[in-house]
């Protein structure tokens, strides 16, 4: 059997999802099995998952995935390299997967790899630190200047969000030596980020943004969301378990933030050139998270960075807990074929395996800093449930992997 490995967010699962699981599996042979990586109570672009992970993990194993894993918090809240560091990491460490399949806005797999090459380049990131960077210029924005220098006009295939996060794939699996084979599904729809919909229909979804406001403003979004993830999602809402608001849980954040010493803001993962300082002194004097981020932000530093650290700072998240991979693989939900493919993976990982929390206290220290740090996002996130019964600590010792 082969396996494909797809590395998401789901947040929440839509019909787009739906198809990028379907035409791996199509490309594939039509009988692969698919494990998904998905980020748990916060996600990568700086904010608090719509739903719980468990949730999200049966959204996507009732739509077409047969096994979902989650990609620890410190990769979660991470730069897209470093989320697609510990993805790909994770994957590769279950010792099966022989695919990684991606979406992108190009659909163009060796142009994608043809950038990656640019990117590892031995003598780029020497000269992406040397390289002036006036008027507050952002990484982001210096590094595609530097690469359309050296390759033309390709380099503009990396303004496309999905395009970024495939080729940092592609890397990943360069830096690893990794035999797992990449492969793309062309991405239609709605534009990432676009808060209008296109159609309900299955050849344009709407987009996981529009979706969330669509959720959260109480808007009828069924026609983006697969029947049985429309079904999780009303259960969810009348148990009172979500959706989560970011908003209920701004005074804990403001007040973990306030308590913080200097020395905390620079350890945390996005920290450097001076942003850990900016994001000290505004957390004391703000009034709201989003003064908070007005006062610290300036044009060369991207919003969602200054987002992840104020969440990565509020679960207690350094730069040491993200290096490297994974050190383990939890288990958030999964099918039939998925408990198969579990049984191989047991065999056959390089990192161990976690159906029950409680097997957490039995693994070594790297295992419980990071599982710790998880636990801590949890009990954070919890507090923004709009059901009191759901906000109690301790959440994630009492969660099973869900079995459909």
């Amino acid at each position: 059997m082969e396996a494909i490995g797809v590395a998401a967010e789901f947040n929440p699962f839509h019909k787009g999802h739906a198809r990028l699981l379907r035409e791996s599996r199509r490309a594939a042979g039509g009988d692969a099995a698919v494990v998904c990586v998905m980020s748990g109570c916060f996600v990568q672009r700086g904010e608090p998952a719509i739903l719980a992970p468990h949730a999200r993990g049966e959204m996507a194993v009732r739509a077409g995935a047969d096994l979902v894993l989650e990609l620890p918090v410190p990769w979660a809240l991470a730069s897209a390299e470093g989320f697609a560091r510990g993805a790909v990491g994770l994957l590769a460490g279950l010792g099966v997967v022989t695919r990684l399949s991606f979406g992108s806005e190009s659909g163009d797999l060796p142009g994608l790899e043809a950038l990656a090459e640019a990117l590892l380049e031995p003598d780029f990131s020497a000269a992406l630190a040397g390289r002036p960077r006036a008027g507050g210029e952002s990484y982001a924005a210096a590094r595609q200047a530097l690469l359309e220098q050296r390759i033309g006009p390709a380099a503009r295939t990396l303004e496309g969000p999905n395009n970024i996060l495939a080729v940092e794939y592609l890397k990943a699996l360069r830096r690893l030596k990794s035999p797992i084979r990449p492969m793309t599904v062309l991405r239609a729809g709605a534009a990432h980020d676009a808060l209008v919909p296109k159609s309900g229909r299955e050849e344009a979804p709407w987009s996981a943004s529009a979706l969330r406001a669509g959720i959260r403003s109480g808007a009828d979004i069924r026609s983006g969301l697969p029947e049985a993830c429309r079904e999780i999602l009303e259960r969810e809402r009348a148990l009172g378990r979500g959706p989560a608001d970011p908003e209920r849980l701004e005074t804990a954040l403001l007040s973990r933030l306030r308590c913080l010493p200097e020395r905390a803001f620079a350890a945390l993962p996005d920290a450097g050139e001076g942003l850990e300082n900016r994001l000290c002194r505004a957390a004391r004097q703000g009034a709201g998270l989003e003064e908070v981020l007005a006062a610290a932000k300036t044009k060369g530093y991207a919003l969602a960075r200054l987002r992840r650290m104020c969440w990565g700072a509020g679960v207690g998240l350094t730069r040491a807990l993200g290096e490297g991979a994974p050190p383990y693989a939890r288990v958030l939900a999964a099918n039939a074929r998925g408990r198969v493919l579990l049984r191989r993976i047991e065999a056959a990982a390089t990192v161990p395996v976690i159906t029950k929390p409680a097997e957490v206290r039995t693994l070594d220290g790297s295992c419980a800093g990071v599982f710790q740090a998880e636990a801590a996002a949890w009990d954070l996130w919890a507090l923004g449930c709009p059901g009191t019964a759901w906000r109690a600590g301790g959440g994630i010792w009492r969660q099973s992997p869900v079995m459909v």
